[in-house]
């Protein structure tokens, strides 16, 4: 992939920026464990890529530390959020190592795993791609689950929160 060494000009970022906001993405908090301890952050950059072999696309921001824990553990879990969880979301969003202090969570497949969310995914990270100041992980799935009940998926779009609302027939 080619990435151009010189940052764009401020009207292009602001374009882009505006641009993205149009796109609906889901929003999920990806999730490792430094021993005991666990760590997390909000992404809406990921999608599944393959389903043969399962396959998660993820994109973490380079100076991310939960992007240095996956690179020593080779493991991450995705909890794909619920409406339910916009609160949730946006904790996991900021910065700060007390991500999960008063969040209830649990270990699944070894990995921090946040109950009610719309489903989750546990997998092993087989490839890292720099991609500008991102990098994307191309990880095989080992375990996938849909959420208890059918949860409506949070999405981000026009810098809020929402769901997705099926059409008229």
């Amino acid at each position: 992939m080619t990435t151009t060494t010189q940052p764009p000009d401020t009207a292009t970022l602001q374009a882009f920026r505006g641009t993205m906001a149009t796109v609906a993405s889901p929003v999920a908090v990806v999730t490792a464990m430094d021993g005991e301890r666990p760590h997390g952050s909000t992404v809406s950059a990921f999608t599944s890529l393959s389903l043969t072999p399962p396959i998660v696309l993820v994109s973490l921001d380079n100076g991310s530390q939960l992007l240095s824990l996956i690179r020593r553990t080779g493991r991450l879990g995705l909890n794909i959020l619920g409406t339910h969880q916009a609160q949730l979301a946006a904790s996991f969003a900021r910065s700060g190592p007390d991500k999960f202090d008063g969040v209830a969570w649990s270990t699944s497949e070894g990995l921090p795993r946040l109950p009610g969310s719309a489903a989750w995914i546990a997998a092993d990270v087989d490839d890292y791609v720099a991609a500008g100041d991102h990098t994307v992980l191309l990880a095989r799935v080992v375990n996938a689950e849909p959420g208890e009940g059918q949860a409506s998926p949070l999405t981000y779009h026009q810098r809020s929160f929402g769901t997705h609302t099926p059409l008229a027939a």
